[in-house]
């Protein structure tokens, strides 16, 4: 079964940069679809971006422009460059794995608190 773990959160000025890392352990990597989710305090979580197992990305409007999702298959590894990040990118950031449309397995969250 997959687990997954993130790194990479802090605080961080208007308009500065983060990498968020995902390591996963436990399965194939490379069968998954893997996501970026978020949730900030009374909102809902949402999706920020997705790559599936092929190299294809997805990304909500609000980080169009400004974020990347990437992933190393030889290193388990999925990433989220962030960059121009803004106040209301602030929220916990999950790592999800996803396989023909069923959820297998979710990180602990990373705080992302973008704040001068």
């Amino acid at each position: 079964q997959v687990q997954l773990v993130e790194s990479g959160g802090g605080l961080v000025q208007p308009g500065g940069s983060l990498r968020l890392s995902c390591v996963a352990t436990g399965s194939i990597f490379s069968r998954y679809a893997m996501g970026w989710y978020r949730q900030a305090p009374g909102k809902q979580r949402e999706l920020v971006a997705s790559i599936t197992n092929g190299g294809t990305t997805n990304y909500a409007d609000s980080v169009k422009g400004r974020f990347t999702i990437s992933r190393d298959n030889a290193k388990n590894t999925v990433y989220l460059q962030m960059n121009s990040l803004k106040p209301e990118d602030t929220a916990v950031y999950y790592c999800n794995a996803k396989s023909y449309g069923i959820n297998y397995a979710w990180g602990q969250g990373t705080q992302v608190t973008v704040s001068s």
